[in-house]
């Protein structure tokens, strides 16, 4: 399975290049300003190849986007600091 992540400290965000992309796979018609990245499934084949096709022009000032591949039977989440993400294998914890 891929996911996309953001490799650097800020965090995860899509340049308008890459929205407008994303959106034309998805046959969304809204502005770019009305897609939140917070409400993307970053396992969604069609970010994974907007992300994988653009490359660099994915990114924002704040984003360095980057697809993870992990193996499919892993229940996965995704976690962060400072906006630096990594993908984790969800477990148990108790505080």
């Amino acid at each position: 399975m891929k996911i996309v992540i953001n490799a650097c400290h800020g965090g995860f965000r899509l340049s308008a290049e890459a929205k407008q992309a994303y959106m034309a796979l998805k046959g969304v018609t809204l502005p770019v300003t009305e897609l939140w990245e917070f409400d993307l499934d970053r396992n969604d084949p069609m970010l994974v190849a907007v992300v994988e096709k653009l490359g660099t022009a994915a990114d924002t000032s704040v984003s360095e986007l980057r697809v993870v591949e992990i193996p499919n039977d892993v229940e996965w989440q995704i976690e962060e600091y400072d906006g630096v993400e990594w993908v984790a294998e969800k477990h148990r914890t108790w505080s």
